[in-house]
């Protein structure tokens, strides 16, 4: 059921924002940062921004309430702003594309700038002024910043004069077959927009980016797309606006040729489903449910290349829809007994090997919690009846993989060393255990660790530093900071001999990846003295 958007000066958010920074803890915080970082007004650098740029994306809704978002290209110096409260646009009519509907005198209207080629982006709001058919001034309602996050780096070229027209008529599709199911399929980016008419009649709408690995967006067979929302800036515009009116309008750039894809339609946000858990990065979905397609080809004049190094971080550490559904299938025979191969066999120090296990079934992997054990089952030489272990995970939920630290000692163990090869298949069953860390506490955290009693922690660590990674909402000014800001990790391993450090080879130099974690590591001889 859709949430009134009220309009309030006792907050800078609406209640569809509100109602999703509660659910996440948020709330008092966000409310500190949106005075803060909300303006109604364009500070310089951000006029110097808009200035500079050769497209700008834009949200508005049509006479009928449908969203649209598009795309509009010109020559860099298109968008100028005479005073710290207009930003004027000059591109003329486009009547072939559907969002130009929305961009008559009076209308609201929302705008993202994006610098591919820097993953710069700020963000305004407001209302279109118009007098003539080859432009218009915004009023600026709202403009703020955005952080670089899962922008994908691309270098632009115009193909032709941005005035001249593609000379191609839109395309309507009934359903999302052909091209469009193409175009979707193989995107890293797209756009939407989104809006709430607050209680004062006046209409806000955001147009915002959305960025993954591609095919981050499904299709499914009654025709809905299903997105998964990832750690961001907790301002919850889209999707704040979602839960308040579902209008919502997206586009898909083919940017190697210029077509574009547009849908309205629809939208709901999911906060409780199996495949938010198993959709690595995701921390929510949102479903888009089209009611018009429109396919216009080569609309835009620019034409873009994908760096070599162009990926966003931030996106390489998200999953996909297809190890997505492996999980979810992992997930439901977690109490069986599973095949997983020997990928890989390290010797990390004297007496201590790692083997890295693969599922060799239909199955996934079924995500651990950092600390949690692997119970194991392999065959025995002489006896009927497999033998049963556990052993700690050593690898993080990140790397996609179980790994086992073992050490040389004990009848199961010895015989991992001397009889377990690469290729060899071992069972196993899902993680289990509840001797875990919450990387994002802000209490600091001591990982001290004796011999091969350091495996849980080797693992709470790399998760501890993928965490840090990620964003964790705002520092004072504003800007994204990474969790590890708020917790910070002492490492004390100790072991007899450097030359038995469990995982001398590779595992505890994962400290350095992140220099506020400081380790101390200590060796003793035989006889218990420190050397």
């Amino acid at each position: 059921m859709p949430i009134a958007a009220q309009s309030t000066k006792s907050s800078p958010w609406h209640a569809g924002e509100i109602a999703l920074h509660e659910k996440v803890g948020v709330a008092k915080r966000m409310d500190e940062v949106g005075r803060r970082v909300l303006r109604d007004h364009l500070i310089d650098q951000h006029r110097q921004f808009y200035a500079q740029l050769p497209f700008i994306v834009l949200g508005t809704a049509d006479a009928d309430g449908n969203a649209w978002a598009t795309l509009r290209a010109n020559r860099p110096g298109f968008l100028e702003s005479p005073d710290i409260h207009t930003l004027s646009v000059r591109l003329p009519r486009e009547h072939l594309d559907p969002a130009d509907a929305g961009t008559d005198d009076g209308k609201a209207i929302a705008m993202l700038g994006i610098e591919l080629h820097t993953r710069r982006r700020n963000r305004l709001n407001g209302t279109v002024h118009r007098t003539e058919q080859d432009g218009f001034d915004v009023r600026v309602g709202q403009s703020y910043g955005n952080c670089p996050q899962y922008i994908q780096l691309r270098d632009f070229d115009f193909v032709r004069d941005p005035m001249q027209r593609s000379g191609y008529d839109p395309v309507h599709f009934d359903s999302l077959d052909g091209r469009p199911a193409e175009m979707i399929a193989k995107a890293d980016t797209f756009f939407v927009a989104s809006y709430v008419d607050r209680e004062d009649g006046e209409r806000q709408i955001d147009v915002s980016h959305r960025g993954g690995r591609p095919g981050f967006v499904r299709i499914g067979e009654d025709g809905v797309l299903t997105i998964p929302d990832f750690a961001g800036n907790l301002f919850f515009n889209t999707l704040g606006n979602i839960l308040a009116n579902p209008r919502a309008g997206l586009v898909f750039a083919d940017f190697e040729n210029g077509d574009l894809l547009q849908l309205t339609g629809d939208a709901q946000v999911i906060l409780e489903s199996p495949e938010i858990a198993a959709f690595q990065g995701a921390e929510r979905l949102w479903r888009f449910r089209p009611t018009q397609i429109v396919y216009r080809q080569e609309a835009s004049p620019l034409r873009w290349r994908s760096r070599t190094d162009g990926p966003s971080p931030n996106s390489l550490m998200t999953g996909s829809w297809n190890e997505a559904a492996a999980r979810l299938r992992a997930t439901a025979v977690a109490k069986s007994w599973r095949p997983f191969r020997v990928a890989r066999i390290v010797q990390e120090s004297a007496s201590v090997r790692s083997f890295y296990l693969e599922p060799t079934d239909a199955g996934g992997i079924i995500p651990h919690v950092s600390g949690q054990h692997l119970p194991v089952r392999i065959d025995v030489e002489g006896s009927e009846v497999p033998a049963v272990r556990t052993y700690t995970i050593s690898s993080a939920p990140s790397d996609g993989t179980y790994r086992i630290s073992v050490k040389r000692e004990g009848f199961v163990s010895t015989r991992l060393h001397d009889a377990i090869r690469e290729g060899d298949i071992i069972e196993a069953r899902a993680p289990a255990g509840a001797f875990t860390i919450n990387a994002t506490e802000r209490r600091p955290a001591v990982l001290l660790a004796a011999g091969i009693g350091i495996t849980p922690l080797l693992a709470m660590l790399r998760h501890v530093v993928y965490e840090a990674c990620a964003p964790a909402g705002y520092d004072r000014r504003g800007w994204s900071t990474p969790h590890i800001a708020s917790r910070s990790v002492h490492s004390i391993p100790s072991c007899r001999h450097s030359r038995r450090h469990p995982v001398a080879s590779s595992g505890w130099s994962v400290c350095s990846a992140i220099p506020p974690i400081p380790s101390l590591a200590k060796t003793t001889n035989s006889r218990g003295a420190s050397t």
